[in-house]
């Protein structure tokens, strides 16, 4: 049967995926299909392993990402505390009165059976709000940010509940771990050590699975917890970016099975889906109380708005705590198959709803303005623009150098836009005009009324998404000056002249055509020879 379940699992992921939806939905469908054709998860003992391993090294890649400073921010700690307690709140006497009007899955559940409910509902998913803010090329925006912490918090929640749902007292021992810090110049050393092919991903997994889950679990702690603090320590070593990149398909192959074992749970009867239903109607409000924290946090409304949307979900960590739970005879094996069609179908509800945000705030702007609380948050105000001649979108390396290059000649005539505060304050200390903002933000582009000597526009934004954003944004205010861009496929450079861009730039052949440059200018020098005679040309 190995064949037949990697076709159907690849044929359910590739449907899904064809509509635009996320392929785990596609993984559930064949762990019902696959339980169809009677397989069950006890007949698969590999499958449950490799469900755990991908558990262990999701934690393990989320610690790699974590930045400790975003979690201390009040919109990210407090937002997601506040959010689940009030999640909380909401869910367990509305699943209480569910029950008492007959629904037979909630009938006879104590209050800590309901509880624990309420909790695995108050997550929304990471894959899915990742996936989504990659695609827009949002990940780096405030809203994303904001989104990203607290489910960062959520999952840190989540890995808490497992570890006491361990049960067992942990060793002595355990307090061992707490001298894990001092051993970090070692790791980190033989972390500069591995280099950068398959040592990296060998290393990865040792720390993930030997150095964090087995040894935590020697002491009688949670492995997952484990995974994510070893993550967390290795999260400040400059190649741990890149370890997480490369970690990142096995982490994907080994979650593809824990969803595959959760519909080899069973399959959901009518009232199932009926009650799965129920809490997805549900969903909206869940959206509103973030809406409505976030703006409270004194962030913008369409801040709030975007990270709401981005959260507006059930969560793969909510499926974890219930399979524990379930485990553990906490709660009825069924709630397994529940959790998982409600998952399911909240990413049908939270797809095309993050596809038209924009448009939505744009609708119920003035509305959602009331919300706001003054001042605004720091990193949300206003933006000074100025009236430059000159406009560079993303300060990176390319923005950068661009930017020094106009500089020679029309200093004071410039400003710079970067999206990361840590980096355009390392700008400003540079003698460089620029400033902190968003350009996928719709606001954003409101403020360059102020820029009538607007003459040119670079867009030097790492991602296509956020460049084409960009010009849409410019041609709606009616923009007469010129645009160039910088892109990385012929594919994205076609799109952005069709869209008005007047110079694009190929990232790849731009740099062959200076290496070049560079080259021959070096053997014209070496060998004596006039650059400027007329038999030598060089050519692009």
């Amino acid at each position: 049967m190995e064949p037949a379940i990697l076709i159907i699992t690849l044929a359910c992921g590739m449907l899904v995926s064809r509509v635009g939806l996320p392929p785990l939905i596609g993984y559930l469908v064949a762990g019902f299909a696959l339980f169809l054709f009677g397989i069950d998860e006890s007949s698969l003992p590999l499958l449950e392993q490799l469900a755990e391993l991908g558990v262990t090294l999701l934690l393990f890649a989320i610690g790699l990402k974590l930045d400790i400073k975003s979690l201390f921010k009040a919109e990210v700690w407090a937002g997601s505390s506040l959010h689940l307690m009030g999640s909380m709140l909401f869910f367990i006497p509305l699943l209480k009165l569910l029950g008492m009007l007959g629904l037979e899955q909630l009938t006879g559940l104590e209050f800590n059976q309901l509880a624990l409910l309420a909790f695995a509902l108050s997550f929304s998913s990471t894959i899915f709000a990742v996936k989504v803010l990659e695609d827009k090329g949002d990940m780096q925006s405030l809203y994303g940010r904001v989104a990203i912490g607290i489910l960062i918090m959520q999952d840190i929640f989540a890995v808490a509940f497992l570890t006491i749902s361990k049960g067992d007292i942990p060793s002595v021992w355990a307090f061992g771990l707490l001298l894990l810090p001092l051993a970090k110049p070692l790791i980190y050393r033989a972390f500069d050590r591995v280099g950068h092919g398959e040592l990296l991903v060998l290393f990865g997994l040792v720390m993930a699975l030997v150095l964090g889950a087995w040894l935590f679990e020697v002491v009688g702690l949670k492995p997952d917890l484990g995974a994510l603090i070893i993550g967390i320590l290795l999260a400040g070593h400059p190649k741990s970016s890149e370890l997480a990149k490369s970690l990142f398909y096995f982490k994907e192959l080994f979650l593809v099975a824990f969803f595959l074992t959760v519909g080899l749970n069973g399959l959901p009867s009518f009232s199932d889906i009926g009650l799965a239903t129920i809490l997805v109607l549900i969903i909206p409000i869940k959206i509103l109380l973030f809406l409505y924290l976030l703006t409270h946090f004194k962030l913008r409304s369409r801040t709030a708005l975007m990270s709401s949307f981005s959260l507006g979900n059930y969560s793969e960590f909510g499926l974890i705590v219930a399979a524990v739970a379930t485990s553990k005879g906490w709660l009825p094996s069924q709630w397994m198959v529940i959790l998982a069609v409600a998952l399911s179908m909240s990413f049908l509800l939270a797809a095309p709803l993050n596809a038209v945000s924009s448009r939505l705030y744009q609708k119920y702007q003035r509305r959602l303005i009331k919300l706001e609380k003054h001042p605004l948050h720091p990193e949300d105000r206003p933006i000074p623009v100025g009236n430059p001649r000159f406009l560079i979108l993303g300060m990176g390396r390319i923005g950068c150098g661009a930017y020094d290059e106009l500089k020679a000649k029309f200093d004071g005539e410039i400003l710079g836009i970067e999206h990361k505060q840590d980096l355009a304050d390392f700008h400003q200390s540079q003698g460089r005009n620029v400033v902190q903002g968003d350009a996928s933000d719709t606001d954003f582009w409101e403020k360059l009324d102020h820029a009538p000597n607007l003459e040119l526009v670079l867009l030097a934004m790492p991602h296509h998404v956020g460049n084409q954003f960009a010009v849409e944004q410019l041609n709606r205010l009616n923009y007469k000056g010129k645009l160039s861009a910088i892109v990385k496929y012929s594919e994205d450079a076609q799109s952005l002249r069709e869209s008005g861009v007047h110079c694009v730039y190929n990232l790849y052949e731009a740099a062959g055509a200076g290496f070049v440059d560079h080259v021959v200018k070096d053997l014209l020098a070496k060998n004596n020879i006039n650059a400027d005679k007329p038999e030598v040309q060089l050519h692009r």
